[in-house]
């Protein structure tokens, strides 16, 4: 028989594998990790299998107390699959398998690989919206439109970029189950086309911490110059734009070794023709200071590999991430989305300082602004700038190499 220290313990293969209890109770452990209770039994002469849910949302003494129960109807010359179904029409599921206990189990896998801020968001967004609609309900019986109606709602209350969000991540926990055999299919991922669109002219993007933390980690990984892995990372620090990185001069940047390095960009480099400060971030230095060993002896900081008094060709950031398999999800100038969404969502009460943060003209547009005023805009709230340039680098490269390592991978 098996024991709770067993079932805690046992490791995935290479293939599917039992562990036996007794009475046709069996752990079934699959290749992806997955854990599930199953009663192999005869009804009438045929040999039938019944799932009891997943572990640990069902442990070692429910799993054996649900096959009692099994053996009892068995004994009463009725097949447990078939009472499963009436109690599933009548209302009466066991809490293991319904959505929210295994939206929690989920959760508590991934929540050690991500920050704490985010956690709590993902777990958060989940009870607020999902839950009292889906929560009760065996996540086998939901289909698309259920999921379909509580993203509708969240759209009616003026949040589309929220219920885009919770669909990404009810999708996720769908992905799990059907990756563990418990789930058919992922309603989630069809509730996207009953969805409002984005607004056009947006640049694809990754807007949430963790999926932008696992796209750069790819494209880090995908072999190329190390001048160009290195454009990305600050880039993905800086949120500028990626023709004010393409065009960095050396010149541009000031106190590297002092308490408040910046980045200068003249106002001739600027969509909006003003001169922007940039504070830059402990890594966007040490990423700096990497990329002088590479280029410090041309005036720009990112040239074009043959030839150094052009800047980087345009394309050379964007193909990095479409070979890394975010053709169509992310560009470039996608990390200024990402910049001002998460921070905005992590430090609401900061929103006028984000976007001084991204060189936003006042009401979005290209307003004409005085010198006067254009160099007390850049000084404004600089040493809160500071802070959040700061905050949004330790949440954004937690866990990842330091730039000398990076700059070492493998070349293409």
């Amino acid at each position: 028989m098996l024991t709770d220290a067993k079932v805690r313990t046992a490791k995935p293969a290479e293939k599917p594998y039992r562990l036996v209890d007794a009475s046709g109770l069996f752990l079934w452990v699959t290749p992806a990790g997955g854990k599930i209770w199953r009663l192999r039994y005869e009804h009438q002469g045929k040999e039938k299998l019944l799932s009891l849910g997943p572990y640990p949302a069902v442990s070692l003494a429910e799993a054996r107390e649900k096959r009692e129960e099994a053996k009892g109807q068995l004994r009463a010359g009725r097949d447990p699959s078939t009472e499963r179904k009436l109690s599933r029409a009548a209302g009466k599921i066991s809490t293991a398998n319904t959505f929210e206990a295994i939206a929690k189990v989920w959760h508590a896998k991934q929540a050690p690989t991500w920050t704490a801020r985010h956690a709590a968001d993902v777990l958060d967004s989940l009870t607020k919206h999902v839950f009292p609609t889906l929560g009760e309900l065996p996540i086998t019986d939901i289909e698309t439109p259920a999921v379909v109606n509580v993203l509708h709602a969240i759209e009616g209350a003026g949040a589309p970029e929220t219920a885009r969000r919770v669909r990404q991540r009810i999708s996720a926990v769908f992905v799990y189950e059907v990756a563990l055999g418990v789930a058919r299919n992922d309603p989630a991922h069809l509730a996207r086309g009953a969805m409002a669109p984005k607004k056009r002219g947006r640049q694809p993007a990754v807007t949430e911490l963790e999926p932008l933390r696992e796209m750069l980690r790819a494209a880090e990984s995908i072999p190329a110059h190390p001048v160009t892995r290195l454009g990305l990372r600050l880039i993905a620090l800086t949120a500028v734009r990626p023709g004010e990185l393409r065009g960095a001069l050396w010149g541009e940047f000031e106190g590297l070794d002092g308490d408040s390095p910046t980045w200068e960009i003249p106002a001739e480099r600027m969509k909006m023709k003003q001169a922007h400060a940039v504070p830059l971030s402990r890594q966007a230095v040490e990423v700096i200071g990497v990329v002088r060993q590479y280029t410090g002896r041309h005036p720009l900081v990112f040239p074009n590999g043959r030839h150094p008094h052009r800047p980087m060709s345009e394309n050379a950031l964007g193909y990095l991430l479409n070979r890394a398999g975010y053709h169509g999800q992310h560009v470039p100038h996608g990390f200024r989305a990402a910049f001002s969404s998460i921070m905005n969502e992590s430090f609401r009460e900061d929103r006028q300082i984000i976007d001084l943060m991204l060189a936003h003209a006042p009401g979005g547009k290209a307003e004409s602004v005085s010198t006067s005023e254009g160099a007390y805009n850049r000084a404004m709230h600089a040493a809160r700038r500071r802070e959040l340039a700061q905050a949004w680098a330790d949440m954004l490269l937690d866990g990842f190499p330091p730039p000398d390592e990076l700059a070492l991978a493998r070349r293409r």
